[in-house]
């Protein structure tokens, strides 16, 4: 018993001298949340070194010193896989990190001097970070804790566009005649909840993003559980709610409707209360070229997720005592990965239509006062910028290596600079194509703004 009260007393005191701060990296399945992580860890680790973080004035100044991992304050939750995924860049030929499958988290402290004491006088100091990593999937589930059941069966109802509806054929047909106030049979309610989790999956590899719940693509441990054995119900939400109230409780709707609440109380709640209550900072990864890679409809899905995910968190200004007590975010980084995947003029452009997607969000965090950063960036870079020359005109393009192993030189498109209407999605083609990993030599790994993204998020610790 005394040494994790010994643990949490320090961790207490830390957080009450400002040396302590909880970092989270938000995005959805496949936005390169481990990518970010890696390399986020790799570039601490080699500051002073052959890390290339000139846009981070502690790097720039030779204040930082570096940064180890050590033991984790959370002895039940497993340690992210940083050695793994550096393992994974290092090979022959490299490959991308296995994507996350389950909560993880890391402990870094990092050392630098104080900025006011130049480089020759005073002591070191230590800040201590804590890294937290999940599945993008189970993010999906937070905006449920605002929903009843026949509310999240409306919302689901209205998500059915023409792309969306094709991946969900086999269910709609298995649940066209279900009756609401019918005796509940578990074994079809398992039957039609599996069709339904088939969905999720065939619509997420098409590339939608907006797909609940999260844990019925990573259900863990819950595999074959009845919690996760429900599903909207067709009509629900213009039912007259005194009717359904009064159904029998062995009926498939108050079945279904408390599957549904269970797993919003003892699935999503702790899940939210557990881990996103305790950031301080937090930055959102948003992958815009994939999105623009799948169209119209997926791309609209991307936007409508992202809006509800954002309204989950607790965004505002902190005190000394919110800070010990009652953690809220009051940083935040928004950004476009896989800024390699696209020549460098249209960096801006990416960033620009990252603002105007998450344009509503923004408007209410600048409200609020929290300071906010939109950029791109590449957490570990995986092309290399080049000219192409033909017919006396040069012509940016990208080198790099294709999954399959295939050289690549191309000029992958243009990215908008607003949100495409339907006039800009006739007449324009994608083709963001995706790199394997540069080789890793020697060194920190290459990236690009990674060194803008840990200003914002902790450089104003590192002073």
């Amino acid at each position: 018993m005394r040494q994790p009260f010994t643990r949490e007393l320090q961790d207490l005191l830390e957080r009450g001298r400002d040396r302590q701060l909880r970092l989270a990296v938000t995005g959805l399945s496949r936005a390169g949340k481990t990518a970010f992580l890696t390399s986020l860890v790799n570039q601490l680790r080699h500051a002073g070194l052959e890390a290339r973080l000139d846009l981070l004035p502690a790097a720039r100044e030779g204040r930082l010193l570096g940064a180890r991992r050590v033991n984790q304050q959370d002895l039940g939750v497993p340690r992210f896989p940083y050695d793994q995924a550096m393992a994974a860049l290092t090979a022959t030929p490299p490959r991308w990190p296995e994507p996350t499958r389950g909560i993880s988290e890391l402990r870094l402290t990092i050392r630098y001097r104080p900025a006011r004491r130049g480089l020759l006088g005073g002591d070191s100091r230590q800040l201590t970070l804590d890294l937290f990593d999940y599945p993008g999937e189970w993010l999906l589930d937070l905006p449920l804790l605002g929903l009843d059941y026949p509310g999240w069966c409306a919302r689901q109802r209205a998500l059915e566009g023409r792309q969306r509806a094709s991946h969900f054929a086999a269910w709609q047909t298995a649940v066209a005649g279900l009756e609401p106030a019918a005796e509940a049979d578990e074994a079809q309610l398992a039957e039609i909840s599996e069709h339904f989790a088939a969905g999720l999956r065939r619509a997420r590899e098409a590339g939608f993003a907006d797909l609940q719940p999260g844990r019925f693509l990573l259900p863990g441990d819950l595999t074959g559980a009845p919690v996760l054995q429900f599903f909207p119900l067709p009509g629900i939400a213009a039912a007259d709610p005194g009717a359904l109230a009064s159904l029998p409780e062995s009926s498939n709707y108050a079945t279904l409707a408390r599957r549904f609440r269970y797993y919003q109380q003892h699935i999503v709640r702790p899940f939210y209360r557990d881990h996103f209550r305790r950031f301080d900072r937090q930055i959102v990864l948003v992958d815009l070229l994939g999105a623009l890679n799948a169209g119209p409809e997926r791309f609209q899905d991307l936007s409508r997720a992202l809006a509800n995910l954002m309204q989950s968190f607790d965004y505002g200004q902190r005190s000394l005592l919110s800070r010990l007590f009652a953690p809220r975010i009051d940083r935040l980084a928004i950004a476009a990965t896989k800024a390699d995947h696209v020549t460098p003029e249209q960096h801006p452009h990416l960033v620009a239509l990252l603002e105007a997607l998450l344009a509503e969000p923004l408007k209410d965090l600048r409200y609020a006062d929290v300071p906010v950063r939109a950029l791109s960036l590449a957490a570990i870079r995986a092309s290399e910028s080049r000219e192409v020359e033909s017919q006396g005109r040069r012509t940016p393009a990208l080198r790099g290596t294709g999954l399959d192993g295939e050289p690549l030189l191309m000029y992958p498109g243009e990215v908008p600079e607003r949100l495409p209407d339907d006039a800009f999605w006739a007449r324009q083609g994608f083709d963001f194509p995706a790199f394997r990993p540069l080789p890793l030599e020697r060194g920190a790994l290459p990236h690009i703004r990674m060194d803008v993204a840990l200003d914002w998020l902790i450089g104003d610790k590192l002073t």
